[in-house]
Parts: C-alpha cells; sequence; structure tokens
C-alpha cells in the first residue's frame, strides 16, 4: 500500500514531465480538472501524535480489510503552473509521446 499524499504527489511528478516534454511542441493539450478515483484504507495511529493516514489499496488487496474500513474516495484535482517569481497560475499545457505500458 502506498499513502494517498505519495500516490498525489507521484501524479505531480508525472503531469510535470508530460509538461516539460511538451516544450516546443507543435500539438500541445490544455490540462483541466483531473478526476483520481482510489479504494483507500483509513488507519489511526496511537499515542500523543495521533495520526489517521489514508492507504491507497490495489483491488486485489481489498478483500483483506474489513468493509468498514476501507472506503472509496473521488478526488477533483484543478493543476495550475505556478512560476517561480510568483506570477499568476498559468493553464497547463502537456504534450509527448507514449511511454511504454501507458494508456
Amino acid at each position: 500500500m502506498i499513502e494517498l499524499a505519495d500516490m498525489i504527489r507521484e501524479l505531480r511528478q508525472q503531469l510535470t514531465s508530460a509538461l516539460a516534454d511538451g516544450d516546443g511542441e507543435t500539438v500541445r493539450f490544455e490540462l483541466g480538472p483531473v478526476e483520481v478515483e482510489a479504494s483507500v484504507a483509513v488507519t489511526r495511529e496511537a499515542g500523543g501524535d495521533a495520526k489517521v493516514r489514508l492507504w491507497v489499496v490495489d483491488a486485489g488487496a481489498n478483500g483483506k480489510y474489513a468493509q468498514s474500513e476501507t472506503q472509496r474516495i473521488t478526488l477533483t484535482l484543478t493543476p495550475k503552473a505556478v512560476s517561480g517569481d510568483g506570477g499568476a497560475p498559468r493553464t497547463v499545457l502537456i504534450a509527448g509521446g507514449e511511454v511504454d505500458d501507458e494508456r
């Protein structure tokens, strides 16, 4: 399992990579809202700094958790590209070739 935050971090890195790959390309695509659906297991850590964590589980592992512990969530993320100089967010344009095992 991976934490939900790690999944979102990887998604951000993949979108950033696609943005960089599109530099200089004639055809680019505007990136709209990104909808992510995942099954998550909710865990709570005990102790003074108790935390609730959301772990993304794959379909095969779903049976390992009690139904009351797993939830299906949908996140809609709206990517914005910001420059390092604090300028206004701009529309994200992506392009690039297909990579192995990409769908």
